[in-house]
């Protein structure tokens, strides 16, 4: 058994938790940029230094980001991990702030393209999150290590009840899939002596859903987002064509402003992109709407998560930072689809995972 997991160990070894956290991690940088792009706005672009000295907030974020690293590396617990996470975050999102000083010989921080930039860099993160986490399930090593991780946290500073119950359900999937039961069994001693703290983060989390409106947790709403998603593809897909036939167009009076594109980058990349998502989206809205089961959810999360990302980045390019308008609707739509599939997941996990170590 011993060589058989050998030989499926990977390269690395992945953390459960880990991937909650990257995405906390550059949601909070995404933040601070729009937080420090509006306070500048705001107070009119003040300066921190006299004479020829300018401190800028990126030399904060190097601290901050520095204070993240000491923290992961000195100190044991979750609560110290979400620390870092929050640090590394707010400290990431004031470098990348300033990016258009670190590519630019004149320093300009209002240079057009850096928009473009942070957004290519935080999809590239995000993306690569989500692809180590999908490219396959959790092995039997990596369940089990992570369950032996929180049992390490329990004994450093106590665990939540939600905590201990993650850490025994990874440990029933490793048993399961075939983990050495006394190894199992030491980690579950481990995971039920721990002492039990209150969990701050728990409460929250409990308390947010009750400010979802009801329309969002009822499965209608999965219908109405995946049509607008194929609407949305379809229209992309259309005009975009009409303009390439058209060899670009424009019309702008009073009320009405047109623009279609010609044949350039920017809307292959349009076209491309409504057409894998129509191909994506239309399929999974009527299976959902046969079947009601998770897998066209997943669907259309992705297949929206596809939309948005490709058309934005187009966006981002032509219209710098106006574009977090269709972003920020697009994200919206993924967020909902995302509590839907969540509630899903729920159910799924409850009915899979019942059982206990003995």
């Amino acid at each position: 058994m011993d060589r058989q997991h050998r030989k499926r160990r990977g390269p690395v070894t992945r953390n459960f938790t880990g991937p909650v956290h990257s995405e906390a991690f550059i949601v909070i940088a995404i933040a601070t940029i729009l937080i420090t792009r509006l306070y500048l706005h705001l107070t009119g672009y003040p300066q921190i230094g006299r004479g020829t000295l300018h401190i800028a907030h990126s030399l904060y974020g190097s601290a901050l980001m520095m204070l993240a690293l000491l923290i992961g590396w000195l100190v044991l617990g979750a609560g110290a991990r979400r620390t870092a996470v929050v640090l590394g975050g707010i400290g990431f999102g004031l470098i990348l702030d300033e990016v258009g000083k670190f590519v630019t010989k004149t320093n300009n921080y209002f240079y057009g393209p850096a928009a473009e930039i942070m957004y290519i860099l935080v999809v590239i993160v995000l993306v690569g999150t989500r692809a180590l986490r999908i490219v396959r399930p959790l092995n039997v090593q990596e369940c089990l290590a992570s369950a032996t991780a929180i049992a390490a946290d329990g004994i450093a500073r106590g665990l939540g009840d939600e905590r201990r119950e993650v850490g025994l359900m990874l440990l029933q999937r490793a048993v399961r899939a075939g983990a050495d039961p006394e190894d199992a069994a030491h980690v579950h001693a481990l995971l039920l002596s721990a002492r039990t703290v209150p969990d701050r983060f728990l409460n929250v989390r409990q308390w947010i859903p009750q400010l979802i409106p009801a329309f969002v947790k009822s499965p209608r709403v999965v219908l109405i987002l995946g049509w607008l998603i194929v609407a949305a593809a379809f229209s992309s897909l259309f005009f975009n064509t009409l303009g390439i036939a058209l060899g670009g167009y424009f019309y702008q009076d009073g009320v009405v402003k047109v623009r279609l594109g010609g044949m350039n980058v920017g809307t292959l990349i349009l076209m491309a992109s409504a057409g894998l998502t129509l191909a994506m989206a239309l399929p999974a809205t009527v299976a959902f709407r046969r079947t009601g089961r998770i897998r066209p959810v997943r669907w259309l999360r992705d297949a929206a998560l596809l939309f948005t990302l490709l058309s934005a980045l187009v966006h981002f390019a032509t219209e710098g930072f106006a574009a977090l308008v269709d972003l920020s609707i697009g994200l919206l739509a993924m967020a909902v689809l995302s509590y839907q599939l969540s509630l899903r997941e729920q159910t799924e996990v409850a009915a899979n995972d019942d059982g206990a170590i003995d």
